[in-house]
């Protein structure tokens, strides 16, 4: 198993041998898996989310009914557009290719009350999960929230999903940041990051 981030061609040739390669679209624990990530998001509605990994949309869909401006990425050209036709009705959902953490988007995302990164930081190696936590935390508002989805079965990927939930979590604790909330069901795991109020009493800027 390669410790290296997977490059941004193995995905774009994931979509376009199969256009929906992890069947987001037709499987129960996909939408079971999605169901729950949506209770999990803060109570309060979302002004600003940035969708990380949005795949063909699904998620990015179902995010729309909660938040009022969505900044959706891809490493995929063509998983963005089929992402594009199934959200081509709202006018608050911006779609962005993009490969992580190399290409974050900072000046996009800055300012965003949520993060979302469900099933991508397994693909990157220690090193690149590192780096992205510490964009996503400085993208963040004060009272913004990280949510991050992760696989816990067998995989080939650069780290487990444990591992990489691991090392983004102690990454964002160097910044202040904290768990709010962490829970397992069967196949995967959501931990919900939130700001150290201690830190923030501190003086970090806020958007």
């Amino acid at each position: 198993m390669s410790k290296e981030t997977w490059k941004a061609d193995i995905f774009e040739n994931l979509f376009q041998q199969n256009p929906d390669p992890w069947n987001f679209e037709n499987s129960s624990y996909e939408h079971k898996k999605l169901q729950r990530v949506l209770q999990c998001l803060p109570c309060s509605p979302v002004a600003f989310a940035v969708e990380l990994g949005c795949a063909i949309g699904v998620g990015t869909l179902a995010l729309s009914q909660r938040c009022q401006r969505i900044l959706a990425v891809d490493a995929s050209e063509t998983a963005l557009t089929k992402a594009r036709q199934r959200c081509q009705k709202y006018t608050h959902i911006t779609f962005l290719r993009a490969f992580l953490p190399s290409a974050y988007p900072v000046i996009a995302a800055a300012g965003c009350d949520l993060i979302l990164i469900s099933e991508i930081l397994y693909f990157l190696s220690r090193t690149d999960i590192q780096k992205l936590a510490f964009d996503t935390t400085t993208s963040l508002k004060t009272t913004g929230h990280i949510l991050i989805v992760n696989w816990t079965g067998e995989t080939d990927t650069p780290c487990t999903g444990d591992e990489a939930a691991n090392c983004f979590i102690q990454a964002c604790r160097a910044n202040g940041w904290m768990i709010d909330l962490s829970e397992r069901a069967e196949g995967y795991r959501i931990d919900r990051l939130i700001l150290s109020r201690t830190h923030d009493d501190e003086g970090v800027p806020s958007f």
